[in-house]
């Protein structure tokens, strides 16, 4: 019977990741010349914009046939500003290839691309590139990789059967037991370990020469297993892009059951047409199974990491941008400009694309600087957009630290909605998670998730200095509707109301239980007293009832980024390298020696390892290496200077205003944030904060 796996080739750039793809695809007689890079006439490099860069962009499958074994490779970007396109086609693999140079050995991303494809189990099998370059050592390689990677990296092809070796047997009970009761471990047991992930076959050799090439596809048939599938319908979304006619595709593997042209997958949306892709082409089919790679047109709402059918949603990517740019339009029209970007965003959800309506700008994510060219490109190329982007600034984000309730109330006249969000700190790394906790007798299930839409649908500001929100919890507490005068843009109001007013009531650390004596709790509507009680004082903040100033006792946090980081340096620099960490304000774990090399890695802000490769590149005449990788968002090490930059007076930002609007006398009145508990119609709902 034959098998079908879905695989994918990683590595870190100029590694000889597309050489060794159009060599695997050469020697399986799929295609009639190996192409290459250099040359732009790689078979999988199918864009102008890679084969004039010579770098892999976008990840792009190909069909090998090999035996009984069918393989949908996908070649995948090496540069670490497109590792996100890499990280997305992760969830969608069966087994992976890592490649690694043999003349420069493992280097950073190399690192990055091992952790990721532990986090998604994927299983791997290692193929180390340009032996046949001046000073690559196999024996010192080997040593390399399971000293970094572990003792299951093993040498396929050393000359040695991995069948009969011992270090084979030691990394699983059931192999030792039949290499001592046989004296060999059968193919079935190792292909076990390499599915459990305990095994990892290394081979080796010269992809440009077609080196060792054979080898490792042999391997790869004889070891790789195809996974098993459900009967009913599965499939997981890695990638949308659009055609040259400018068609939307979803790019999806199917991992359950059957996909079928005209069915549908998402809500009410089908899949029109379903293109199954080797390279630039494609053919047109009715029906592939599970286990198969392929575009379909037609969904106009999918996204990368979208579960389908039976399948799961994935758990957000570990690769995030850490920079933010703001485009510099030139003579363009900004709204068209914005228009070309959210295009861009569809395809890749981390540039994450804003409008910021206070400014009048357009801010986007990017991972580097080649990754904002091929943006620039990208805008000309597809839209006629000729455009610059300001320099890069750190991307920042808020969050709180403990758990507040924020209320929402949108009154004006022939309108009504009443919201109670609780928000409180999440993992980090969730990013923004709604939920609810509120009765149906209370409120209807069609507001409750008009409100849960609400929540999901922006990107709301920090009180602090105007940041991005991340890792919260918005919980819909309680909420109240009119029965002829509610509609659903009301509901909007209040759900944005009530988390901005939550934010606030954290930021200044508000006397809750003095606010809830306040409040009568009738549940009658305000009265003119009420309204002329609204008026806030002018004065200082420390003046108003109830709240005390931010100032060093508030929840609300500024998260920075920080990098992991990887310091290989001789090791009479090492004192220099520790003592620029602690200036910078980072951490290092105890370094590593090895010969006349020491090895330093920790943790440090990304703001102050900007250009820190550099100065490790001047301090060590070239003999240093740095290596940086996203580590996550942790508290700001210098929160007050960059509050203090940023100048965001959260209070004036009318687009996210914090305040509630009441009726009285038939007429709309706008209360201020601190002032809401005590004219709001139902009472807290959250006892850690009501004092109850």
């Amino acid at each position: 019977m034959k098998k079908h796996i879905v695989m994918g080739i990683l590595a870190h750039v100029d590694a000889g990741k597309t050489t060794l793809s159009e060599a695997l695809l050469y020697r399986s007689g799929q295609i009639r010349k190996a192409g290459r890079v250099d040359h732009g006439d790689s078979f999988l490099d199918t864009d102008a914009m890679e084969r004039a860069r010579g770098i892999t962009i976008y990840a792009e499958p190909a069909v090998i046939e090999t035996g009984d074994l069918t393989i949908t490779l996908i070649d995948t970007p090496g540069h670490v500003d497109f590792s996100a396109e890499t990280e997305r086609v992760l969830p969608a693999l069966d087994y992976a290839v890592l490649v690694v140079s043999g003349a420069d050995g493992i280097q950073g991303h190399t690192e990055t691309l091992w952790r990721l494809l532990e986090r998604y189990h994927v299983p791997a099998f290692l193929f180390v590139n340009k032996m046949d370059a001046p000073g690559a050592d196999r024996n010192a390689l080997l040593a390399s990789l399971r000293r970094r990677f572990g003792d299951g990296c093993i040498d396929m092809d050393g000359g040695d059967a991995p069948e009969a070796s011992e270090d084979v047997g030691v990394l699983d009970e059931t192999a030792m037991d039949e290499l001592l009761g046989s004296g060999s471990i059968s193919s079935a047991t190792m292909q076990a370990m390499i599915a459990k992930r305990e095994l990892f076959p290394v081979y080796f050799g010269a992809a440009l020469q077609m080196d060792g090439v054979d080898a490792l596809l042999a391997g790869i048939e004889r070891y790789a297993r195809q996974p098993a599938a459900g009967e009913r319908f599965a499939a997981r979304v890695f990638k949308v892009s659009h055609d040259v006619q400018g068609n939307r595709l979803t790019w999806l593997k199917v991992t359950g059951g059957e996909l079928r042209a005209k069915m549908v997958l998402d809500g009410d949306e089908k899949a029109d047409q379903v293109r199954w892709y080797s390279g630039a082409k494609f053919t047109t089919v009715d029906a592939l199974p599970a286990g198969s790679v392929c575009a379909v047109t037609g969904l106009t709402s999918s996204f990368p990491g979208q579960g389908l059918g039976e399948c799961r949603d994935a758990a957000a990517p570990m690769l995030q941008p850490v920079l933010t740019f703001t485009l510099l339009p030139g003579g363009n029209d900004v709204h068209r400009c914005l228009t070309a970007l959210r295009e861009l965003d569809d395809e890749d959800p981390l540039l994450h694309v804003v409008w910021q309506e206070r400014l009048q700008e357009i801010h986007v994510q990017l991972m580097g600087e080649v990754q904002l060219e091929i943006i620039q490109q990208i805008l000309h190329d597809r839209f006629g957009l000729d455009v610059t982007f300001g320099p890069g600034s750190i991307l920042y984000k808020e969050t709180v630290t403990h758990a507040v309730e924020g209320v929402g109330h949108f009154e004006p006249l022939r309108h009504y909605a009443e919201a109670h969000v609780l928000i409180e700190p999440a993992e980090p790394g969730s990013g923004v998670t709604a939920a609810t906790a509120c009765s149906e007798n209370t409120l209807a299930r069609n507001w409750q998730r008009l409100i849960m839409t609400h929540i999901a649908e922006k990107e709301h500001l920090g009180p602090m200095a105007g940041f991005p929100l991340t890792d919260v919890r918005i919980t819909l507490l309680t909420g109240r509707a009119h029965e002829k005068h509610t509609e659903g843009g009301d509901f909007r109001q209040a759900t944005y109301r009530a988390i901005r007013q939550g934010l606030m009531s954290a930021w200044y650390e508000r006397d809750f239980a003095a606010a809830a004596a306040l409040h009568a709790g009738d549940g009658q509507d305000s009265t003119a007293a009420d309204a002329e009680a609204a008026d806030a004082p002018d004065g200082d903040v420390d003046e108003r009832p109830n709240i005390r100033s931010p100032k060093g006792s508030g929840w609300c946090r500024v998260l920075e980024p920080w990098y992991r980081y990887r310091l290989d340096i001789p090791q009479d620099m090492l004192g220099r390298a520790m003592a620029d960490v602690q200036r910078m304000s980072g951490m290092f774990d105890t370094p590593a020696m090895d010969g006349e090399r020491a090895v330093l890695t920790g943790s440090c802000p990304a703001s102050e390892m900007r250009g820190y490769a550099m100065d490790v590149n001047a301090y060590t005449h070239g003999r240093g290496h740095l290596t940086c990788t996203f580590g996550g968002y942790l508290p700001c090490h210098d929160e007050d200077a960059v509050v203090a930059k940023a100048g965001y007076n959260a209070e004036a930002d009318m687009e996210n205003t914090p305040d509630s609007v009441f009726c009285a006398h038939g007429a709309g009145y706008p209360v201020r944030w601190y002032r809401v508990p005590e004219f709001m119609h139902l009472p807290f709902a959250y006892d850690g904060e009501s004092g109850e």
